[in-house]
C-alpha cells in the first residue's frame, strides 16, 4: 500500500511520506484549534447565528485557514513543493486557476 501511495505522490522514501502526514496532522489540528477564536474574533458564532448557518461558516473558514498554515507548516518540514502542488490541484479542481 505505501509502495502505490509512494508512486502515485510521486516520492521515494518512506521518511518523506512521515514528514507528510505529519504535516497534515499538524495542519488539521492547528486549523481546527485556531478557528473557534477566529470565529469569535469575527463574530460567528451558535449565539447570534442559526446553527446550520454558524457550522457552514466555521468549515469554510476552517478549510480557509487549513490552506495557510498547511503551507506554513509544509515549509517548516522541508515540503513546500509537495504541499504547493497538492493546494494547486485543490484549488484547480474548485475552478481557481493559478
Amino acid at each position: 500500500m505505501l509502495e502505490k501511495l509512494k508512486h502515485r505522490w510521486g516520492i521515494d522514501s518512506n521518511f518523506q511520506i512521515l514528514k507528510i502526514f505529519v504535516v497534515f496532522g499538524i495542519t488539521g489540528s492547528a486549523a481546527a484549534w485556531i478557528s473557534a477564536p477566529l470565529c469569535n474574533f469575527l463574530g460567528i458564532n451558535s449565539a447570534n447565528l442559526n446553527i446550520i448557518i454558524y457550522w457552514i461558516l466555521r468549515v469554510v473558514l476552517i478549510t480557509i485557514v487549513y490552506k495557510f498554515i498547511l503551507i506554513f507548516v509544509a515549509f517548516l518540514f522541508g515540503e513546500f513543493n509537495f504541499f504547493w502542488n497538492f493546494i494547486k490541484k485543490f484549488l484547480y479542481r474548485l475552478g481557481v486557476k493559478i
